[in-house]
């Protein structure tokens, strides 16, 4: 018998795909995990219910999150620090850049980050990488702490849902204090959730007009994301008009 799973977009939409088999489960502190393999996509993560990312189509996710802020920095980012990530493919990218002397990457969710080091194979070599730095803690306390000053910053992060663990890491506070731990010329990138036609007012516009209060400088994009049954935003923030 065919075993589908099946997600929630939004009220009266349903997402359904056929599931292969499951290659591994763990239940964290603060989530469920699970590695499956899919008849559409490939090898997918799947958190608490809902896809991660996908074999398929991952790197384009994490290559729009990561190589626009990288590429646009004046002089090539040396320090940058990730809030998240726990999958380790922002950090593989972030490191593909010759540029870079040290990737901070914090994730609140030590399990998960082990789950994926034993599961994705294809993060392997970036886990490894002796200019990166993981440490399991709170990215905001980690980046109020940090003494020395980051190029770009790069939040890969849960959508701010009310009430939700990430909620407080999308508004203008925090966006205030991760400007002060950039150093001149810094950029600070951030995932915006979904950015489709019924979608973008959720997360990407809110997310989009806070980071304008901090920042003088801000610019939305956004690309389809197969996996995701949707276009995804991203917004970039420059220290500098």
């Amino acid at each position: 018998m065919s075993k589908w799973v099946i997600e929630d977009l939004e009220d009266g939409l349903r997402l359904s795909y056929k599931l292969n088999s499951i290659l591994a489960s763990t239940q964290s502190k603060f989530q469920q995990v699970d590695v499956c393999d899919t008849v559409p996509f490939g090898r997918i993560l799947i958190i608490d219910g809902l896809i991660q990312s996908a074999q398929l189509d991952e790197y384009i996710y994490h290559e729009c999150l990561v190589h626009p802020a990288m590429l646009a920095h004046a002089t090539g980012a040396k320090r940058v620090f990730i809030g998240g990530g726990g999958e380790g493919s922002t950090a593989r990218e972030v490191l593909r850049h010759k540029s870079v002397e040290k990737c901070v990457m914090v994730d609140i969710d030590g399990d998960v980050v082990d789950f994926c080091k034993a599961h994705l194979p294809e993060n392997k070599e970036a886990f490894a990488d002796p200019r990166l730095e993981l440490i399991i803690d709170d990215c905001k306390v980690q980046l109020e702490q940090a003494k020395e000053k980051f190029d770009v910053i790069i939040m890969d992060l849960d959508d701010p849902l009310e009430g939700g663990p990430c909620y407080w890491l999308y508004c203008k506070e925090f966006y205030d204090m991760c400007k002060s731990k950039l150093n001149p010329g810094g950029i600070l990138v951030t995932q915006a959730s979904g950015a489709g036609v019924k979608q973008y007012k959720a997360v990407l516009s809110p997310v989009l007009n806070t980071l304008k209060q901090a920042f003088p400088a801000c610019r939305a994009y956004k690309e389809a994301i197969y996996s995701f049954a949707d276009e995804w935003g991203f917004v970039i923030a420059h220290s500098d008009p």
